[in-house]
């Protein structure tokens, strides 16, 4: 079985920059697609950078079980269907899942082997500056609710045995790439 990679950490956090820098280093490493009720960022494309799928569309999905994991974030919805991760794990192929705090605690009931990662800001006034800096708000009210979503995440990485800061990118990258080698990889060759 392929071995699964779990990142999560708080909106902002750069979750994101650091897999897509990661899997520079570990090209084998394959990124799981999420889905997601949200519209396209500008640049962004349906099936490359997520699944945009109708809140319906989510719902019909979701009561058909087709979610591996899948949780509401800021007033959106967010999962990773099950296609995405049985196909790479039928190849043998390891995986990331970049996920929301939800969907981490259901791939940790369902799947205890997957190797999770929290990634932390700096500190919560770095993790502003960068929400706020994204521009990815509509109004200060959706601000603040995700300034409160993520103050209830940073309380919550004491669950994970590994937790990276991501201050300086390279740094950062490189301690996500430690855990790598030393729990995906590995385990993917304990199962070869």
């Amino acid at each position: 079985m392929a071995a699964v990679l779990v990142v999560t950490g708080p909106s902002g956090v750069g979750k994101g920059t650091l897999i897509e820098n990661l899997r520079q280093r570990v090209p084998e490493l394959e990124l799981s697609v999420s889905a997601t009720t949200r519209r396209p960022r500008p640049g962004e494309t349906h099936g490359v950078d997520y699944w945009f799928l109708t809140d319906e569309e989510f719902e019909r999905r979701a009561a058909a079980g087709e979610f591996v994991e899948h949780a509401a974030y800021s007033g959106r919805r967010y999962g990773t269907l099950r296609t995405e991760l049985d196909e790479r794990v039928e190849r043998g192929v390891p995986v990331v899942l970049e996920i929301e705090l939800q969907g981490a605690r259901q791939v940790r009931r369902t799947m205890p082997a997957a190797v999770q990662v929290f990634i932390a800001p700096p500190s919560f006034e770095a993790l502003r500056t960068r929400l706020v800096g994204r521009g990815d708000t509509e109004t200060m009210a959706h601000l603040d609710a995700r300034l409160q979503t993520a103050r209830e995440e940073l309380a919550a990485q004491d669950e994970f045995a590994e937790v990276v800061v991501n201050d300086r990118l390279e740094e950062a990258v490189a301690a996500l790439e430690a855990v790598v080698r030393r729990g995906v990889l590995k385990a993917k060759g304990d199962a070869a």
